[in-house]
């Protein structure tokens, strides 16, 4: 977690548009730079702000990491068609959260090499990403009810579709973040276990009191129209779930799937580097003991594989997505499958 020089600076980020005002507004959240290409220029992260009267706020945020696109592309194509009179409250949409890694098409910024959703609470003294973090946890936060952070593998994982809410200590603001999640709408839903929780969007949201709901949705570093198509009726399920918008909530044809992750064993990661096959599909069920992965020297022909066994029994709910691997990379993901979640 980073650390703050004084909590009461202000943030050298400011907007151009007016949070209080009604009708929709495009513009930026500007954070000054001087770099070699620009002395003296800015970060700027476009900002897309929908209200109409009274009523909650939602903050729905993509490119939080710069690689995952379905939830970028599905808020940019709703910043550019949400009309103010669809909407009772306020709506603010920030598609590239994480702007310098979106555009360097990389999960971590292509300024500072700050993973964002490693630098929360952030600091306004800090790198660029802790500047971006900070404005978010003291800024926008605090003027929501609920946000969505919609989240997919990258370039580096294949994740199978899910809302995803954690294990809180207040029971009612868990209970209304996993109604949340559920009402997403996506094939399966998720109350997950994060392997390093402190520094995440997540907990800085949550910690505030506010209701967060979490994705994956794909991954491999593009989107497809599958993927596109759930993250938009995701996004729009959400909003009138949380009373932002009129109309019904769209389920998945087939019953929604519900899953648990209920510790750190869920994960299940290389010990070795060479070439991965993966014996298992996304969404396939495996059983405990079973080869879900090989691991295959790559130095040396002749040599058997590494196996890696299933730990528990579940559904293959995230894959590595290159097929090299190293040391420390997760291959695997197993979630319980439960009756009920709540």
């Amino acid at each position: 977690m980073t650390k703050r020089t004084s909590p009461l600076r202000p943030s050298p980020i400011s907007a151009t548009v007016d949070f209080d005002a009604d009708g929709v507004q495009h513009g930026f959240l500007k954070l000054p730079i001087s770099t070699d290409e620009s002395a003296w220029g800015a970060v700027m992260i476009p900002i897309t702000v929908v209200k109409r009267g009274e009523g909650p706020t939602a903050l729905l945020t993509g490119g939080n990491h710069g690689d995952e696109y379905e939830g970028i592309t599905a808020l940019m194509k709703l910043a550019a068609t949400l009309r103010a009179e669809d909407v009772q409250g306020r709506v603010i949409i920030v598609p590239c959260m994480n702007q310098p890694a979106v555009l360097a098409g990389k999960r971590t910024s292509g300024l500072d090499g700050g993973n964002l959703n490693r630098s929360f609470p952030g600091d306004p003294d800090g790198s660029v990403t802790e500047k971006i973090a900070d404005y978010f946890t003291r800024v926008m936060v605090p003027m929501c009810d609920v946000v969505l952070d919609l989240h997919s593998g990258g370039r580096t994982l294949d994740i199978i579709p899910f809302g995803a809410s954690h294990v809180l200590e207040d029971a009612d603001q868990q209970r209304r973040a996993l109604e949340g999640a559920k009402a997403f709408g996506a094939p399966y839903a998720m109350m997950m276990f994060e392997l390093d929780a402190a520094a995440l969007f997540d907990t800085a949201v949550e910690s505030q009191g506010k209701i967060f709901v979490a994705t994956e949705l794909g991954g491999g570093g593009t989107s497809t129209p599958q993927s596109l198509a759930i993250t938009e009726r995701g996004v729009r399920n959400f909003l009138i779930h949380y009373g932002l918008v009129e109309g019904e909530v769209e389920m998945p044809a087939e019953s929604q799937v519900y899953l648990d992750m209920p510790d750190a064993g869920c994960y299940v990661q290389s010990e070795h580097s060479g070439l991965l096959e993966l014996a298992y599909a996304l969404g396939d069920r495996v059983e405990k003991g079973e080869v879900i992965a090989r691991v295959y020297d790559l130095t040396r022909s002749g040599t058997p594989p590494v196996e890696y066994r299933a730990g528990r029994s579940g559904v293959l709910a995230a894959r590595r997505h290159p097929a090299l691997v190293n040391m420390g990379d997760t291959i695997a993901v197993i979630a319980d499958i439960v009756d009920s979640l709540g």
